[in-house]
This record gives structure tokens, sequence and C-alpha cells, in this order.
């Protein structure tokens, strides 16, 4: 079970992705924007973070640029409906691990979750 923190401006996608993501034993942490999901990431210490990429206040780039100044290893799934290679690649350079388009399929997230995980597990191991 990990500590997932879910930032979606849309309150259906983060109840949907949530929804999923709890079927799957994981604790979910929801924001409603990228300012609210830093917010919690000191208090919270999530084992992962899935932010949307387009949101009001701070959008998903923003959100990974103020981890990355953080030096935070908290490793991150951007969500998007349509992610251009620039953006993806930018993302990629902010430290974002994996990427899933909307809609979310549950098949998608779960298997997304898991390798992201055992990854995260495995970087833990090495001395």
């Amino acid at each position: 079970m990990a500590k997932i923190l879910l930032v979606d401006d849309s309150s259906f996608q983060r109840k949907l992705m949530s929804k999923m993501l709890c079927s799957m034993g994981h604790r979910v942490t929801e924001a409603e924007n990228g300012r609210k999901g830093l917010d919690l990431v000191d208090t919270l210490e999530p084992d992962m973070i899935i932010t949307d990429l387009l949101m009001p206040e701070l959008d998903g780039i923003g959100l990974l640029r103020d981890l990355k100044k953080r030096d935070s290893a908290i490793p991150a799934v951007v969500v998007s409906a349509d992610i251009q290679e620039t953006t993806r690649q930018e993302c990629l350079q902010l430290g974002a691990r994996d990427f899933l388009n909307k809609p979310v399929k549950h098949a998608d997230l779960a298997a997304t979750v898991e390798r992201l995980l055992q990854s995260i597990a495995g970087e833990e191991s090495k001395c």
C-alpha cells in the first residue's frame, strides 16, 4: 500500500482516479491544484504523486519544477488528455517518471502505479 498524492483540478477525475487507487489498496490524498498539492507534500510525505498537467494556480509543470527545486525524490506521473512531445520532454527533465492519457483506464493506472512502485523499491534496495 502506497501513500499517493493525487492532484487534478477536475473533481470528477480526482474522484474517479481516487476510487481506482483505493480499490488497489492505496491511501489517496487529493488536491485540486498544484499549489495545494505542493502544500501537502511536506506533511503527507507521499510515496508518489499523480498530477494533471493543466490546472489553475500552479499547473503540473510548475508542480514538478517546484519539487525539483526542493530536491524531492518523490516520483511523479503526469496525466493529460493531450501531451505534446516537447511538453513530455520538459516533464521528464523535471522528474516525471511516467505519463497517463485521459480518460484514465483502470488497467493503465494499475500497471503504471505498480511499475513505478516496483522501480522505487528497487532503487531503495541499492546501497
